[in-house]
């Protein structure tokens, strides 16, 4: 039975490393994002099972497991990989390892066929906890759907699996929760200034959150960021909007990108461009690599992702 653990409605300062009822048998885990680069998991209760939403990083994945222990005897029975980052599933090995399987929209695959092992590779380099797994890549999600939503249901609750198209990466999918409401986003809708935009399709970006939006939602369990409500969608919507409004009228104005955007190598380190107050939350030091992303997608007419390389 799993313990019961008062609900706790989030509206304040992030609490990384904490576990938090949202709905019976729905938890959410918040990720030492800024300690250890982990994003945050959901555990979701079955039946006979639980899923869990993203394989983390491998430290991640061992804390979630701590904490999975914890709360239910049940076995974790599949982990869902929202899209192919690193902090989302390259701990897909400490799940298969106890048992488990790791299940995916197929985009993530392909994605991972892209650009794997070099990812993996310069990551080993950098995180110890990808190095002690002694693998020369990445390990591809066991199972994965291609007709948009796969279902995963008992006679306790039903799980959509959706992808509505490419966003922050080419296989984002969402995990939504129809009875209870609750919509798990990865990093295709945030809560903060985590927007990484190198793998994206920033202009198609606002269609796939217009698309969440017209399922019926009063949760958002965000992939990075704590978990809030409806105005987490509202406010990410708006934010790439802004974006997207920005970057064309420098288009139109036949600025240059160096009009805009200072650049110190390949790399963009400040903008005149500002955003208004509403969005301020989802505004960071990424500001001008985002600016500098949509306007090269305006400009060249191709997703950022394949400008980036990918085939």
């Amino acid at each position: 039975m799993l313990a019961t653990l008062a609900f706790w409605a989030y509206r304040g300062e992030a609490q990384p490393g904490t576990v938090k009822n949202i709905s019976p048998g729905v938890w959410f885990r918040e990720g030492e994002q800024a300690a250890m680069g982990h994003c945050n998991n959901i555990f979701i209760e079955m039946k006979d099972y639980l899923i869990v939403v993203d394989a983390n990083f491998p430290s991640g994945a061992r804390l979630a497991l701590d904490d999975i222990k914890k709360l239910s005897s049940k076995p974790v029975k599949y982990v869902f990989d929202t899209h192919h980052h690193g902090d989302h599933a390259y701990g897909n090995p400490i799940w298969t390892q106890a048992g488990a399987t790791t299940l995916a929209y197929v985009g993530v695959a392909e994605e991972m066929k892209r650009y794997e092992p070099m990812r993996w590779q310069g990551t080993v380099q950098q995180r110890k906890d990808v190095a002690d797994l002694k693998l020369d890549t990445v390990e591809p999600p066991m199972k994965t759907f291609k007709e948009s939503p796969f279902v995963l249901e008992d006679e306790t609750r039903r799980v959509e699996f959706h992808h509505f198209g490419w966003a922050h990466t080419r296989g984002d999918a969402f995990v939504y929760l129809p009875k209870e409401k609750i919509i798990c986003t990865g990093d295709a809708i945030v809560n903060g200034p985590f927007n990484y935009t190198g793998d994206g399709n920033t202009l198609n970006w606002p269609n796939v959150i217009a698309a969440v939006k017209r399922l019926d939602i009063e949760r958002v369990l965000p992939g990075h960021g704590g978990p809030g409500g409806p105005e987490i969608i509202n406010g990410q919507l708006q934010f790439f909007r802004e974006l997207t409004q920005a970057a064309q009228s420098a288009v139109d104005a036949k600025k240059s990108v160096t009009d805009i955007v200072k650049l110190e190598g390949n790399a963009a380190v400040s903008t005149s461009i500002k955003l208004s107050d509403s969005v301020k939350n989802w505004v960071g030091d990424s500001l001008a690599e985002q600016i500098r992303v949509v306007y090269q997608e305006i400009s060249t007419g191709k997703p950022h992702g394949e400008i980036l390389g990918g085939k």
